[in-house]
């Protein structure tokens, strides 16, 4: 059986191109470049790498990108207060807060002071319930870059048992209501799910997203399954055993390679999106 790798780096730079189009436009038009805040609390290092990729991605695309870095001794009211001085300031496009902040912050409330048009990441419980709903809503970039991969490859979901190990709000919850609204029968497994491998046995598609390397094993997996692991652990270790998965699968995405660099690119899509959507609402009002 010839195995297809789905190669996030084809479908990211597809992205970028379309964004770096779409971005010059827009500034000819109107003089200035989207711009994308993220907002970092504290120095942890993996924190600092990421956002670095998505400023270098900024750049590539001509997009502005500013930092924002809030000491971890602050407390959850100066990080909404960092908020609402975004949401109030036209010049940025799109806001991001760098998952995970301080851990005696409310994260939850700081993701919700996001404002929706701003929130280009899809952390917003309002976000959260729009696409459920399958209205327009800016999605979690990392569901987004699941389904764009799935759309690139042309994986046909529809009637297909997808199983999702992983429950996160910001991950295997969302990416599960994705495939729901494309017809997919969806089953929900996490790290307590007893008996995991009989519903691993039964999935056509198989989405990762655990956060434990090398979690699911080739021998849970039926013939011809198609892997999407969203997983990404030190070492850069996916959540699936891919050495022993390989024999199962149709199709798999690796890693690095695959859901990551599609995950900044559609944060920057969707921040190229908000600029779009902003300039129309004010021309409507005009």
């Amino acid at each position: 059986m010839e195995i297809k790798i789905l190669n996030g780096k084809a479908v990211a730079k597809q992205l970028e191109e379309n964004i770096k189009i779409r971005a010059q436009k827009f500034y000819e038009k109107y003089g200035y470049k989207p711009c994308l805040a993220t907002i970092i609390v504290g120095h942890n290092p993996a924190s600092e790498m990421y956002i670095k990729m998505k400023m270098n991605a900024c750049n590539r695309v001509g997009l502005d990108a500013v930092k924002i870095e809030i000491d971890e001794q602050a407390d959850t009211q100066d990080v909404l207060d960092v908020i609402e001085q975004l949401n109030n300031n036209d010049k940025i496009t799109g806001i991001l807060l760098q998952h995970p902040i301080a851990k005696h912050m409310d994260e939850r409330l700081c993701f919700d002071s996001i404002a929706v048009h701003k929130d280009v990441d899809g952390v917003n419980t309002t976000s959260f319930g729009k696409m459920t709903m399958a209205t327009d809503a800016f999605l979690p970039a990392t569901p987004a870059a699941i389904m764009e991969i799935l759309n690139f490859y042309n994986i046909e979901l529809e009637g297909k048992h997808a199983v999702v190990v992983g429950r996160s709000p910001i991950l295997g919850k969302p990416v599960s209501m994705l495939l729901l609204n494309h017809n997919a029968t969806v089953t929900i497994c996490h790290s307590k799910t007893k008996n995991l491998q009989q519903y691993l046995k039964l999935a056509d598609i198989v989405v990762a997203a655990v956060g434990q390397p090398k979690f699911i094993k080739g021998e849970d997996l039926k013939e011809g399954v198609i892997i999407v692991d969203a997983g990404y652990n030190k070492g850069n270790i996916g959540d699936v055993d891919m050495e022993t998965c390989l024999d199962k699968a149709s199709a798999y995405t690796p890693v690095p390679g695959g859901v990551g660099p599609v995950t900044i690119a559609k944060l920057l899509d969707q921040t190229m999106t908000a600029a779009e959507n902003n300039k129309i609402k004010k021309l409507i009002k005009k």
